[in-house]
């Protein structure tokens, strides 16, 4: 598909760099975004040779919340068409989130609104220090609401509260420590550190990969109970699959498996 508010290339290794591309509205979301990027999550999903998914920004700016001209048309629109474009922002986080692949946001520049959710849907986030958040709905008499599963999960309630309630922005220090980004680098640094982290996870089984975010996922939203049940049987099938086989032949063999590239 030929995208226009963003763009998608995938390497020789495997890597899928996923970029917002409206560098003049600091890529701020609208209809066409959001439907651009829903079809791309399901191209990357079901694409085997993908191994990885850098997600990023062009220009200054991550992603700048929802755009003005998509805001003025749903402020015209009945409730049922308002909530039917809230409904297409949601479908696209989750499909973003589910991604059986690993999901790197690579976080250049600041995110206000949907830009914080969509850097809490990825598995990993290094942001630069110059970077600014905001999580400004309130400020315009509205709610945070289709972000808000993937945001609080990523930061938890008490940080919430903290910048959902005022809609005052945050430093990229101050989002580290929240664990919206895992990490804060210099500038000058953001590429080589996401490399850095690329290479690590083009060491890991792509299959293993997708079992163990589901794993994640089902383990943080039961019980005891049923986790249990839930581990030990996706230990057994983990061990029948081929890459289990293969995964574990070769450690016994002190040989590294075809996935890996390096000890």
């Amino acid at each position: 598909m030929n995208y226009e508010t963003i763009a998608l290339d995938v390497d020789g290794r495997g890597i899928a760099r996923l970029t917002l591309n409206r560098p003049e509205k600091h890529n701020a979301l609208n209809g066409q975004l959001i439907a651009e990027m829903t079809n791309a999550a399901g191209q990357l999903a079901s694409d085997g040779s993908v191994r990885v998914v850098v997600l990023s920004g062009e220009g200054n700016s991550f992603c700048a919340g929802g755009d003005f001209n998509w805001f003025q048309t749903n402020a015209g629109a009945d409730r049922l068409t308002r909530s039917d474009e809230g409904g297409k922002l949601a479908h696209m986080l989750r499909q973003l989130n589910n991604l059986p692949k690993p999901v790197i946001g690579r976080v250049q520049g600041a995110a206000y609104g949907g830009g914080v959710g969509m850097i809490s849907v990825c598995d990993i986030t290094v942001g630069v220090e110059t970077a600014r958040f905001g999580l400004t709905e309130v400020r315009l008499g509205l709610i945070p609401a289709t972000i808000s599963p993937y945001v609080v999960a990523r930061i938890g309630s008490a940080n919430a509260r903290a910048t959902m309630l005022s809609g005052a922005l945050f430093s990229a220090e101050r989002a580290e420590k929240m664990g919206l980004l895992n990490e804060v680098v210099a500038d000058d640094d953001l590429d080589t550190r996401i490399d850095e982290i690329v290479a690590d996870h083009l060491e890991a089984a792509l299959g293993a990969v997708g079992e163990t975010k589901r794993l994640i996922a089902f383990v943080d939203s039961h019980g005891s109970d049923e986790n249990l049940m839930y581990t030990t049987d996706r230990l057994a099938d983990a061990w029948e699959t081929e890459e289990g086989q293969l995964g574990i032949n070769a450690f016994l063999n002190k040989q590294l498996p075809p996935w890996r590239s390096r000890t």
